[in-house]
Protein backbone atom coordinates (compact mmCIF):
# COMPACT_ATOMS: atom_id res chain seq x y z
CA UNK A 1 0.00 0.00 0.00
CA UNK A 2 3.23 2.83 1.04
CA UNK A 3 4.23 1.54 -2.24
CA UNK A 4 1.31 2.15 -4.02
CA UNK A 5 0.79 5.55 -2.27
CA UNK A 6 4.36 6.67 -3.15
CA UNK A 7 4.05 5.73 -7.71
CA UNK A 8 0.58 7.68 -7.13
CA UNK A 9 1.94 10.66 -5.78
CA UNK A 10 5.20 10.95 -7.86
CA UNK A 11 2.68 10.71 -10.88
CA UNK A 12 1.06 13.48 -9.72
CA UNK A 13 3.86 15.55 -9.47
CA UNK A 14 5.34 14.54 -12.46
CA UNK A 15 2.11 15.65 -14.47
CA UNK A 16 2.11 18.61 -12.15
CA UNK A 17 5.92 19.56 -13.40
CA UNK A 18 4.82 18.92 -16.94
CA UNK A 19 1.90 21.10 -16.71
CA UNK A 20 3.35 24.02 -14.88
CA UNK A 21 6.74 24.04 -17.43
CA UNK A 22 4.08 24.48 -20.49
CA UNK A 23 2.36 27.67 -19.15
CA UNK A 24 5.82 29.18 -18.19
CA UNK A 25 4.51 29.00 -14.25
CA UNK A 26 7.04 28.84 -11.27
CA UNK A 27 4.74 27.86 -8.87
CA UNK A 28 6.08 24.81 -6.19
CA UNK A 29 3.33 22.06 -6.38
CA UNK A 30 3.02 22.31 -2.17
CA UNK A 31 0.46 23.20 0.31
CA UNK A 32 2.37 25.99 0.87
CA UNK A 33 1.95 27.36 -2.60
CA UNK A 34 -1.63 27.41 -2.37
CA UNK A 35 -2.44 31.38 -1.80
CA UNK A 36 -4.87 31.05 1.08
CA UNK A 37 -3.09 28.11 3.46
CA UNK A 38 -2.12 27.51 7.53
CA UNK A 39 -0.42 25.76 9.10
CA UNK A 40 -0.81 24.48 13.08
CA UNK A 41 -0.33 20.99 13.28
CA UNK A 42 -2.94 18.15 12.95
CA UNK A 43 -4.61 16.75 10.09
CA UNK A 44 -3.64 18.56 6.82
CA UNK A 45 -6.72 19.95 5.52
CA UNK A 46 -7.64 20.61 1.82
CA UNK A 47 -10.74 22.63 1.34
CA UNK A 48 -11.90 22.86 -2.50
CA UNK A 49 -12.98 26.76 -1.35
CA UNK A 50 -12.68 29.55 1.34
CA UNK A 51 -16.26 28.42 2.30
CA UNK A 52 -15.23 24.80 3.40
CA UNK A 53 -12.18 25.83 4.88
CA UNK A 54 -13.82 28.58 7.03
CA UNK A 55 -16.11 25.64 8.34
CA UNK A 56 -12.81 23.61 9.17
CA UNK A 57 -10.96 26.46 10.80
CA UNK A 58 -13.93 27.03 13.07
CA UNK A 59 -14.29 23.29 13.47
CA UNK A 60 -10.41 23.32 14.74
CA UNK A 61 -8.49 22.71 11.93
CA UNK A 62 -5.30 24.24 11.90
CA UNK A 63 -3.17 22.90 8.40
CA UNK A 64 -5.68 24.22 5.74
CA UNK A 65 -4.83 24.41 2.02
CA UNK A 66 -7.60 25.97 -0.34
CA UNK A 67 -8.00 24.94 -3.68
CA UNK A 68 -9.91 27.51 -5.41
CA UNK A 69 -7.42 30.83 -5.55
CA UNK A 70 -8.66 34.24 -4.27
CA UNK A 71 -10.69 36.38 -6.66
CA UNK A 72 -12.72 33.40 -8.01
CA UNK A 73 -16.02 34.42 -6.98
CA UNK A 74 -18.20 31.41 -8.53
CA UNK A 75 -16.00 28.67 -6.70
CA UNK A 76 -18.02 25.74 -8.49
CA UNK A 77 -16.74 26.31 -11.50
CA UNK A 78 -12.77 26.50 -11.31
CA UNK A 79 -10.85 24.12 -13.12
CA UNK A 80 -8.44 22.99 -11.14
CA UNK A 81 -4.52 22.54 -12.37
CA UNK A 82 -2.25 19.44 -12.25
CA UNK A 83 -0.61 20.95 -9.32
CA UNK A 84 -3.80 21.55 -7.02
CA UNK A 85 -4.31 17.60 -7.29
CA UNK A 86 -1.28 17.27 -6.01
CA UNK A 87 -2.00 18.92 -2.83
CA UNK A 88 -4.98 16.89 -2.75
CA UNK A 89 -3.24 13.58 -3.13
CA UNK A 90 -0.96 14.65 -0.25
CA UNK A 91 -3.67 15.58 2.30
CA UNK A 92 -5.44 13.63 5.19
CA UNK A 93 -8.61 15.65 4.44
CA UNK A 94 -10.21 16.63 1.83
CA UNK A 95 -13.54 18.91 1.61
CA UNK A 96 -15.98 19.92 -0.94
CA UNK A 97 -19.68 20.77 -1.39
CA UNK A 98 -21.98 18.58 -4.16
CA UNK A 99 -22.12 21.92 -6.16
CA UNK A 100 -18.67 22.18 -7.25
CA UNK A 101 -18.45 20.95 -10.44
CA UNK A 102 -15.01 19.94 -9.95
CA UNK A 103 -15.83 18.11 -7.50
CA UNK A 104 -15.56 14.77 -9.06
CA UNK A 105 -11.63 15.64 -10.20
CA UNK A 106 -11.00 16.14 -6.53
CA UNK A 107 -12.11 12.50 -5.36
CA UNK A 108 -10.36 11.03 -8.06
CA UNK A 109 -7.33 12.38 -7.14
CA UNK A 110 -7.51 12.20 -3.37
CA UNK A 111 -5.49 8.31 -3.17
CA UNK A 112 -5.78 5.84 -0.90
CA UNK A 113 -4.91 8.43 2.23
CA UNK A 114 -7.48 11.23 2.34
CA UNK A 115 -10.79 10.67 4.09
CA UNK A 116 -13.39 12.76 1.42
CA UNK A 117 -16.10 14.85 3.54
CA UNK A 118 -19.01 16.67 1.85
CA UNK A 119 -19.73 19.86 3.24
CA UNK A 120 -22.76 21.60 3.56
CA UNK A 121 -22.63 24.81 3.08
CA UNK A 122 -25.47 27.16 4.42
CA UNK A 123 -25.01 29.89 6.52
CA UNK A 124 -28.40 29.66 8.34
CA UNK A 125 -26.91 29.80 11.84
CA UNK A 126 -28.35 26.21 12.77
CA UNK A 127 -26.75 24.63 9.95
CA UNK A 128 -23.83 26.39 10.40
CA UNK A 129 -23.07 25.03 14.40
CA UNK A 130 -24.23 21.65 13.55
CA UNK A 131 -21.70 21.17 10.28
CA UNK A 132 -18.73 22.98 12.14
CA UNK A 133 -19.70 20.21 15.10
CA UNK A 134 -19.67 17.34 12.82
CA UNK A 135 -16.58 18.09 11.31
CA UNK A 136 -14.90 18.74 14.69
CA UNK A 137 -15.92 15.12 15.18
CA UNK A 138 -14.21 13.88 12.33
CA UNK A 139 -11.18 15.97 12.83
CA UNK A 140 -10.67 14.94 16.46
CA UNK A 141 -11.70 18.97 17.55
CA UNK A 142 -14.85 18.55 19.08
CA UNK A 143 -13.45 20.69 22.41
CA UNK A 144 -12.53 23.60 19.78
CA UNK A 145 -15.86 23.15 17.71
CA UNK A 146 -17.39 23.46 20.65
CA UNK A 147 -15.98 26.59 21.75
CA UNK A 148 -16.61 28.18 18.25
CA UNK A 149 -20.09 27.74 18.17
CA UNK A 150 -20.40 29.36 21.68
CA UNK A 151 -18.86 32.31 20.49
CA UNK A 152 -20.70 32.12 17.21
CA UNK A 153 -23.94 32.60 19.34
CA UNK A 154 -22.68 35.30 21.45
CA UNK A 155 -21.78 37.36 18.50
CA UNK A 156 -24.85 36.15 16.15
CA UNK A 157 -26.95 37.52 19.41
CA UNK A 158 -24.91 41.02 18.84
CA UNK A 159 -25.24 41.39 15.38
CA UNK A 160 -28.83 40.78 15.22
CA UNK A 161 -29.53 42.93 17.69
CA UNK A 162 -27.80 45.84 15.95
CA UNK A 163 -28.94 45.05 12.66
CA UNK A 164 -33.37 44.65 14.51
CA UNK A 165 -32.18 48.56 15.95
CA UNK A 166 -32.14 49.82 12.55
CA UNK A 167 -35.14 48.77 11.55
CA UNK A 168 -36.59 50.89 14.36
CA UNK A 169 -39.28 48.15 15.52
CA UNK A 170 -40.76 47.17 11.89
CA UNK A 171 -38.79 44.57 10.34
CA UNK A 172 -38.46 45.09 6.70
CA UNK A 173 -40.13 43.13 3.99
CA UNK A 174 -37.55 41.16 2.30
CA UNK A 175 -36.76 39.54 -0.99
CA UNK A 176 -33.53 37.31 -1.99
CA UNK A 177 -31.52 35.48 -3.66
CA UNK A 178 -32.18 31.74 -2.68
CA UNK A 179 -29.05 31.07 -1.73
CA UNK A 180 -28.36 34.59 0.76
CA UNK A 181 -31.68 34.45 2.40
CA UNK A 182 -30.16 33.14 5.42
CA UNK A 183 -29.23 37.08 6.01
CA UNK A 184 -32.87 38.25 6.47
CA UNK A 185 -32.71 36.75 9.83
CA UNK A 186 -30.20 38.96 10.83
CA UNK A 187 -32.99 42.23 10.17
CA UNK A 188 -35.65 40.11 11.93
CA UNK A 189 -37.62 38.89 9.20
CA UNK A 190 -37.80 36.09 6.90
CA UNK A 191 -38.04 36.42 3.02
CA UNK A 192 -41.06 37.88 1.45
CA UNK A 193 -39.74 36.09 -2.08
CA UNK A 194 -37.07 34.26 -3.55
CA UNK A 195 -35.49 34.38 -6.57
CA UNK A 196 -32.99 32.32 -8.57
CA UNK A 197 -30.34 30.66 -9.02
CA UNK A 198 -31.56 31.43 -12.15
CA UNK A 199 -31.89 35.04 -13.27
CA UNK A 200 -36.14 36.08 -12.64
CA UNK A 201 -38.48 35.82 -15.21
CA UNK A 202 -40.55 38.82 -16.25
CA UNK A 203 -43.33 37.06 -14.05
CA UNK A 204 -41.44 36.20 -11.13
CA UNK A 205 -40.27 40.40 -10.94
CA UNK A 206 -44.11 41.20 -11.20
CA UNK A 207 -44.53 39.04 -8.18
CA UNK A 208 -42.24 39.74 -6.01
CA UNK A 209 -42.43 43.84 -6.99
CA UNK A 210 -45.55 43.37 -5.97
CA UNK A 211 -44.50 42.08 -2.20
CA UNK A 212 -43.23 45.73 -2.24
CA UNK A 213 -39.96 45.26 -0.62
CA UNK A 214 -37.30 47.80 1.34
CA UNK A 215 -34.65 45.20 0.49
CA UNK A 216 -33.59 43.34 -2.29
CA UNK A 217 -30.63 40.86 -1.00
CA UNK A 218 -28.31 39.86 -3.89
CA UNK A 219 -25.53 36.95 -3.68
CA UNK A 220 -21.92 38.39 -4.66
CA UNK A 221 -21.64 34.97 -6.54
CA UNK A 222 -24.36 34.55 -8.56
CA UNK A 223 -26.09 38.39 -8.75
CA UNK A 224 -29.53 38.42 -10.17
CA UNK A 225 -30.48 41.21 -8.15
CA UNK A 226 -29.77 43.99 -11.54
CA UNK A 227 -32.86 42.23 -12.86
CA UNK A 228 -35.19 43.89 -10.21
CA UNK A 229 -33.24 47.28 -10.74
CA UNK A 230 -37.17 48.23 -11.24
CA UNK A 231 -38.30 47.38 -8.12
CA UNK A 232 -38.48 50.68 -5.66
CA UNK A 233 -35.99 48.67 -2.71
CA UNK A 234 -32.40 48.80 -1.70
CA UNK A 235 -30.20 46.17 -3.11
CA UNK A 236 -27.81 44.63 -0.81
CA UNK A 237 -25.15 42.65 -1.54
CA UNK A 238 -24.53 39.46 0.50
CA UNK A 239 -21.24 37.61 0.44
CA UNK A 240 -21.45 33.60 1.69
CA UNK A 241 -17.94 33.15 2.11
CA UNK A 242 -14.70 34.65 4.05
CA UNK A 243 -11.65 35.74 2.22
CA UNK A 244 -8.22 34.43 2.86
CA UNK A 245 -8.47 34.95 6.53
CA UNK A 246 -10.94 32.03 6.75
CA UNK A 247 -12.76 34.38 9.48
CA UNK A 248 -16.53 32.71 8.99
CA UNK A 249 -17.72 35.08 11.25
CA UNK A 250 -16.69 37.75 9.24
CA UNK A 251 -19.35 36.84 6.90
CA UNK A 252 -21.90 37.64 8.84
CA UNK A 253 -20.30 41.12 10.66
CA UNK A 254 -19.71 41.87 6.83
CA UNK A 255 -23.64 41.31 5.95
CA UNK A 256 -24.55 43.01 9.49
CA UNK A 257 -23.05 45.90 8.16
CA UNK A 258 -24.63 46.03 4.75
CA UNK A 259 -28.06 45.50 6.58
CA UNK A 260 -27.57 48.35 8.77
CA UNK A 261 -26.13 50.66 6.23
CA UNK A 262 -29.04 49.86 3.99
CA UNK A 263 -31.57 50.35 6.49
CA UNK A 264 -30.24 53.94 7.40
Amino acid sequence: MIILRRFRLAALAAVAALAMAACGSTEEASPSASPTSSTGGGLKVVAASTWEAGFAKAAGATDITVIVPPGVHHAADYDPKPSDLAKVAEADVVLYAAFEGFAGKLKEAAGSKAKLIEVSLDNAPDKVKAEVRRLGGEFGTAQAAEAWTAAFDTEYTALREKVTTATKGTAPVIVSQAFVAWASDLAGAQPAGVFGPQPPTAGQISELAAKKPRLVLDNSAMPGGDALAGVEAKRVVINNFPDQGLDLLAVYRAGADALTEALG
